[in-house]
This record gives structure tokens, C-alpha cells and sequence, in this order.
């Protein structure tokens, strides 16, 4: 009798997974995600090739109070100047070795601000506008002094919001739909003209914000002044003279979600970016018919469901605020959550998110590149060094789930993410399966105890063999096979770093798995 052959033919596959740089997706259901996109993304950040982890914070200048706004002063003769309010007063930050208590005295400390005509104005709603008033002779550094404004039933007081356009000063009346402006061009000081929108603005509210719209009209630049209600209608007009009809036109009346605070607009790359009920929206986008309320076209529509979870329960919270920073390649949205913050993260090159945790900051400026937050004591260099001011910063990725090129049920038993670091550090790697996720403790930080590396111990041996702690080598790209144990048609690798003093790049990942019939 003949004897069958078994059938000793290899079921294991190879398969490169490559790192999620497209950045967090917050919008589609994880089936319909693409490969390099990531339900989870904190404190990675999404580049070209590879997600690397933030960089950490500093101590700046440890203040005796919270910072709620940081202003920075550009000068025409380079020597610029960093200012902090806080504690019902404003120090002078600009070196950490000559701060400087300005010994004002404040009821309010969160500040909308603008620098016009090498001058800052600053207004709050409750105190009398501020200005910083340099020293021409380069004698002193300047000084903050009251405003010298004047008008007809004016309320210095009550100017909440303050923009600059059509080389006028535009002061916003809080509570109301009135508008101030200097009666001329380029004046830092006279008279103050109201405007009053009431009769343009039929949803009611109050007036939150005015900027400068530039926008090409096919004939050349067109700026254009936008007015923006507590109601969500941008409210644009053309010309140079308010106190004209003929040089003053309304172009139209729109329809956008309720704006985010008195500080909802982000100008970029002669847009206006416009933090609302609908996510961070570009104004070229949203002042059509049929944009006017959908989502789609927000800037930040891949992370729609984590905006509008935000917004729904902190939209009245201060601290919502945008940024460009240029040094870092990205721009940073502030959102308040509960009793603290969180910032989302855009690369402004590939357009990919990411979220930043673990950084309380009421406020953010870049002053001579540099980007500074303030907080509870004080204010803070960020994109500096590898710790959160001597703290770890906790890496989670859970990329999107894969079939890793095969649509049957499969084993995974080996991966090997490819990463590259300053410094060994611990990894915590799992995966999930089939649309499932499953927490797990993050791993100790650099060379800290119970690391594991490929040989020192069986597989099996591991009490948890969904997820192994893993030293990398110094300064090369580390390519080691290590143990896993997962079974599932598609699966979700989970990648999670707690580490100080370490850079870590992360470039794809090699996976080894069984497919077929009898595996499980």
C-alpha cells in the first residue's frame, strides 16, 4: 500500500507594511481606511517617508502665574520682543535672563492682539486697549501705555477683538454688531467711527472677529474685509473708505457654523482659516451655496470626528486658537478638553494629522522662529529636546487595519518594525484584530528593565505574545524579527514608545504570517 507524501509546502508569507504617513483618520470607518492612515496617532508625527515622534518642551521662564496669552512684538530693527500676560499683569520675556514685571494691573488675561505701524494693540473686552510703544531712540525697550482713542458713545472698554485692513485699525464691540475704525489710513491714535451691521446680519448675535481677506479674482489681487458673527455670517466687503457709499461695497452676506471664540482666525497663505462648529475651514471654500455647511471642505475634514466631538462639549472653553509654524513644517490648532489641552497637528507639506497630548497650554506664539506655549507656571519652549520638561512623552499609533495583501484568515507570528533612534528605548507592539482594539500598557522608557531582544528568550516563553517590549540599536536602522501571536482576516499593528532623551523614526514594518486552512 502506498503511503500518502505530507504536504510540506510553506505557508508562510512575507509582507512589508508600510508606516501610516498619511496621518490620523478620524472620518471613515475603519474597512474603508487606506493602508497608511492611522485610527490612533499620538505624538507622531506624519512626514514623507516615515512618522517620527515629537520633540518635547522646556522650561522657558517659570512665572508665579498661568500665562493665558503670549504676544510677540516683530521689530523693523530685528530686535524683537516676547511678552507673557498672566496674573493681571504682562512681563517682558524676551531673555530669560532680564525678565522684566511690567507692574500693570489687569482685571482680564486673555488678549486679542495685532501689530500695526511697528505698534501692538491688545484688547480684552474688560480693560482698557493696550499698546506696546516702542522706543525710538533705543534708549529703553518700550512701554505699554492705554490707548489714545476717542469716539461718540464709545466704550474703550468693551473692544473685544481688534484686526487690521485696508491700512485701518478695526476694533470689535463685545456684546454687540458694531465695529470701530480710525477715521484715517495709518492712524494709531484720534477718532473712533462706529459700523453697525445689524441690519445686515439678520441671525442676530454679536460681531467675534474681522480680517483681511486676500483672494484672486483672475485680474489680480482683491483683498477683501471679513466680518464674522457669533452666528456663523461672514459678512464681505470691498473698498478702502467705510464712511463712503462708493467706496465702501458689500459684496455678500454668507452662511458658515458658529465660529470658535474671538480668536477663530488663522490667516494662511492669503486665506483665512476659520475655526468653527464645522472644523478648521478655509473661507475660499466655504462662501458658496453649496459649501456653506458642509464638512467635506474643512481643512480638517480627515479628523472631523474628533473636531466635532471636541467642539460639542468645549466649544464655550477659552484656549481655541491656530497656528503656523513654519520652522516645524506644521500648523497647530489648541483645543481645550475638560480640564485640559490637546493640540491637532497638520502637516502642512502632505496635509496628514496627528494629535499632540500631554502639553497644557493656554496659548501659543512664534517668536524668532521659535515656538512657545504658556501654562500653569509660566511659559514653555516646545520643539526642544526628547522629554516633556523632564517627563516622558507616551507614543500611541494604531494604524489602520490590513489584510496584509490576503483576504483569508491568517497567523501572524514575526514582525519586524524598522525604526531608527538616538538612543536604545522600549516598544510596545501588538496587534489587533478584525476591528477590534485591545489596551495595553505602554512599555518602560530607554533600556528600562524586562526588554526583550530576538534569542535572549523563546517566544513562548512571553506571558503576553500579542505584544513584546523591544531595544532598538543606536543611530542605524534597526531590522530584528520578533515574536507576536494573532489571528484574524485583517489585523492593526499597535505601536507605543514611553520615552525621554530618544528620537524615533519609524519607517515601515516586516510581517511573516501563515494563511490557510488548519492554522488556528
Amino acid at each position: 500500500m502506498l503511503l500518502r507524501k505530507p504536504n510540506r509546502t510553506n505557508k508562510s508569507v512575507n509582507y512589508v507594511l508600510p508606516c501610516p504617513s498619511g496621518g490620523l483618520n478620524a472620518r471613515d470607518s475603519r474597512d474603508k481606511m487606506q493602508l497608511t492612515d492611522a485610527i490612533v496617532m499620538d505624538n507622531y508625527m506624519p512626514l514623507n517617508t516615515q512618522v517620527s515622534l515629537r520633540k518635547g518642551y522646556r522650561k522657558y521662564v517659570p512665572l508665579s502665574c498661568a500665562v493665558k496669552t503670549l504676544v510677540t512684538y516683530n521689530a523693523p530693527d530685528g530686535k524683537d520682543r516676547l511678552f507673557a500676560f498672566g496674573g493681571g499683569t504682562v512681563w517682558d520675556i524676551t531673555s530669560v535672563l532680564d525678565v522684566r514685571d511690567l507692574e500693570k494691573t489687569y482685571t482680564g488675561n486673555t488678549w486679542q492682539t495685532c501689530q500695526f505701524k511697528n505698534r501692538l494693540f491688545a484688547v480684552n473686552g474688560v480693560d482698557v486697549p493696550q499698546t506696546y510703544v516702542p522706543d525710538e531712540t533705543g534708549v529703553s525697550v518700550g512701554s505699554w501705555e492705554d490707548v489714545s482713542f476717542s469716539g461718540d458713545n464709545l466704550n474703550l472698554t468693551k473692544l473685544v477683538q481688534v484686526g487690521v485692513s485696508k491700512q485701518r485699525l478695526w476694533f470689535v464691540e463685545k456684546g454687540s454688531l458694531t465695529v470701530w475704525y480710525t477715521s484715517g489710513v495709518a492712524e494709531v491714535q484720534g477718532t473712533l467711527i462706529p459700523f453697525d451691521f445689524s441690519t445686515v446680519a439678520t441671525k442676530g448675535g454679536h460681531l467675534v472677529a474681522v480680517g483681511c481677506w486676500t483672494q484672486d479674482g483672475g485680474q489680480g489681487l482683491d483683498d477683501l474685509t471679513v466680518f464674522i458673527t457669533s452666528e456663523g455670517e461672514v459678512l464681505v466687503y470691498s473698498g478702502t473708505n467705510p464712511s463712503s457709499a462708493d467706496g465702501w461695497i458689500l459684496r455678500g452676506v454668507y452662511q458658515i457654523s458658529r465660529p470658535l471664540g474671538y480668536d477663530c482666525l488663522l490667516p494662511y497663505q492669503g486665506d483665512l482659516i476659520v475655526l468653527c462648529e464645522a472644523g478648521y475651514l478655509p473661507l475660499s471654500k466655504a462662501l458658496s451655496l453649496q459649501n456653506a455647511t458642509d464638512t467635506r471642505i474643512a481643512f480638517s475634514d480627515k479628523i472631523r470626528e474628533l473636531v466635532q466631538d471636541r467642539i460639542r462639549s468645549n466649544r464655550a472653553k477659552d484656549g481655541w486658537q491656530g497656528i503656523i509654524y513654519s520652522r516645524g513644517g506644521y500648523a497647530l490648532f489648541n483645543v481645550p478638553v475638560a480640564q485640559q489641552f490637546e493640540q491637532h497637528v497638520v502637516n502642512t507639506t502632505t496635509g496628514a494629522w496627528c494629535r499632540f497630548t500631554g502639553i497644557r497650554s493656554y496659548c501659543w506664539t512664534v517668536f524668532q522662529t521659535r515656538l512657545y506655549f504658556g501654562t500653569d507656571n509660566g511659559v514653555m519652549l516646545f520643539d526642544e529636546g526628547y522629554s516633556d520638561d523632564g517627563q516622558p512623552i507616551v507614543g500611541v499609533v494604531e494604524q489602520a487595519f490590513s489584510d496584509l495583501g490576503s483576504p483569508y484568515l491568517k497567523k501572524a507570528q514575526l514582525m519586524n518594525p524598522r525604526t531608527k533612534s538616538s538612543l536604545p528605548y522600549a516598544l510596545t507592539v501588538y496587534w489587533n484584530t478584525d476591528y477590534q482594539s485591545v489596551e495595553r500598557k505602554n512599555a518602560l522608557s530607554v533600556g528600562d528593565q524586562k526588554t526583550v531582544l530576538w534569542n535572549q528568550v523563546k517566544w513562548s516563553s512571553l506571558k503576553d505574545k500579542s505584544g513584546t517590549l523591544w531595544a532598538t540599536l543606536k543611530g542605524r536602522i534597526r531590522s530584528q524579527w520578533i515574536g507576536c501571536n494573532a489571528t484574524g482576516f485583517k489585523l492593526s499593528l499597535v505601536f507605543k514608545t514611553k520615552t525621554k532623551g530618544t528620537l524615533i523614526d519609524w519607517y515601515e514594518t516586516g510581517v511573516r504570517y501563515e494563511q490557510g486552512t488548519g492554522i488556528l
